[in-house]
């Protein structure tokens, strides 16, 4: 036996054992009232506040670490940047969850009610999905993001973030695990170390119900492929914003350096700036590429010598860097078509003041999300009102876009009856009335 072998069957042990108990507590935090899952959360965001001091000096010896790899060429500068906690972005984590935790009660919730017949009543509610398995990278962030998304729709959590951010990780989810003990089952939200952990894992879809990707599409890719559970994510974030004839460039302009360096690291950064070809033939392209000197443009292959620029390594990159891809098109059909055959189905934007054009952006471009005069950035479960986000989802099934509380949730049927059979139901004792209630 060698010696990872031990070290190896250590952590797939520990692994199933906090699945086991997550599975136990998930039951039990189903069954919680909305007030104690509220406080739940409520206390998770009090705790950010009041540790502080702790976990930004864990965030600070990851940060470290993280600029010393950037300096030797082992991690890159974008996702050193997500490393970074400061008291700001903590209050901003505070806020989000208190958010989450004012949301309307998500479990048990009547979606169907139907008398079948008479003293025959089936009810369909809103119920929890059960144990999640969140694997993210770089930005510890998202760790208290995902869990009080969890504890408030009745999820249990298991997270696994990535090494660059171990400290951060640990230290977050000591605080957050002693916030949450006094009001719901501590074990729906445990922290997993080490890749074994999650190999082991993906695995057990009789102890997991959903996977969550949060990363790269190399990452999301990994995952799809090595489990049968569930995946609920992204692969990559190749935004677009189309620039129509009829745009208003002094207000276009600073949407889309919003939209691209606002973060370009992020997932709705703009990554192809698409152009109606009146604005090329009339030099406002022009303008709009001189506005943005500090965006790094590449072009299409057969159009990057006209406009003098390199050429774009595909034209379904995600730079995640102060870059972007310029494409010119004929017309909004072509925009369209560019979106759909290039995209990934994340987050486009159009910028018109024609308004017919923009609805029908809207209503063709097939995207989780898609704007018109706003930037790609709004893409995000705080921005829209959901307190904070699990993911983002392109996926057409379950749930797409942002996801908050209720893209945790499935349903299930409670059917009230009075002795009533399926018998019956054939010698006209009972008969249906499939009333709605």
């Amino acid at each position: 036996m060698t010696e990872r072998q031990p070290a190896h069957e250590a952590a797939v042990v520990g692994a199933t054992e906090l699945a086991v108990s997550a599975r136990a507590a998930c039951r039990s935090l189903a069954t919680c009232d909305s007030a104690a899952r509220a406080a739940a959360v409520t206390a998770m965001a009090d705790a950010l506040e009041a540790h502080a001091e702790t976990l930004l000096h864990a965030n600070g010896l990851d940060v470290a670490d993280a600029q010393a790899q950037v300096a030797a060429g082992t991690l890159s500068s974008a996702n050193a940047a997500r490393l970074v906690l400061d008291r700001d972005k903590l209050a901003g984590l505070a806020r989000g969850l208190r958010q989450i935790a004012g949301l309307a009660e998500p479990v048990g919730q009547t979606v169907r009610h139907t008398e079948l017949a008479e003293g025959l009543v089936l009810q369909q509610v809103t119920a929890p999905l059960g144990v999640l398995l969140v694997i993210f990278e770089s930005r510890p962030d998202a760790l208290p993001q995902i869990a009080a998304l969890a504890i408030r729709s009745g999820n249990a959590v298991l997270l696994k973030g990535g090494k660059e951010a171990s400290r951060s990780n640990r230290a977050l989810a000591a605080v957050l695990r002693a916030a949450i003990a006094p009001h719901v089952p501590a074990d729906a939200l445990a922290l997993l170390d080490g890749r074994e952990a999650v190999d082991a894992l993906l695995g057990r879809d009789d102890l997991i119900d959903l996977v969550i990707p949060r990363g790269s599409n190399a990452l999301v890719a990994s995952i799809q492929a090595r489990t049968r559970i569930p995946v609920l994510g992204h692969a990559d974030g190749v935004c677009h914003v189309y620039l129509d004839a009829a745009v208003d460039l002094d207000a276009a302009i600073p949407i889309v350096r919003d939209a691209k360096l606002d973060y370009p690291s992020a997932c709705n950064a703009m990554e192809t700036l698409l152009v109606h070809r009146a604005l090329a033939d009339d030099g406002r392209l022009q303008a709009v590429l001189a506005a943005l000197p500090d965006v790094a443009w590449h072009a299409s292959p057969s159009q990057a010598a006209g406009l003098g620029l390199p050429v774009a390594p595909s034209l379904h990159h995600e730079y995640g860097a102060a870059a972007a891809t310029v494409v010119i098109v004929d017309d909004l059909d072509a925009a369209i078509a560019h979106i759909h055959a290039h995209g990934s189905g994340h987050t486009e934007a159009i910028l018109t003041e024609d308004a017919a054009v923009a609805e029908a952006f809207l209503a063709g471009v097939d995207s989780a999300s898609v704007f018109h005069n706003a930037s790609t950035r709004f893409a995000d479960g705080f921005r829209y009102g959901l307190g904070a986000e699990v993911g983002i989802s392109t996926s057409r099934l379950h749930a797409r876009g942002p996801v908050g509380v209720e893209g945790l949730l499935t349903t299930r049927w409670l059917l009230r009856g009075r002795g009533q059979t399926v018998a019956a139901t054939r010698d006209g004792r009972v008969r249906f009335t499939h009333r709605p209630l």
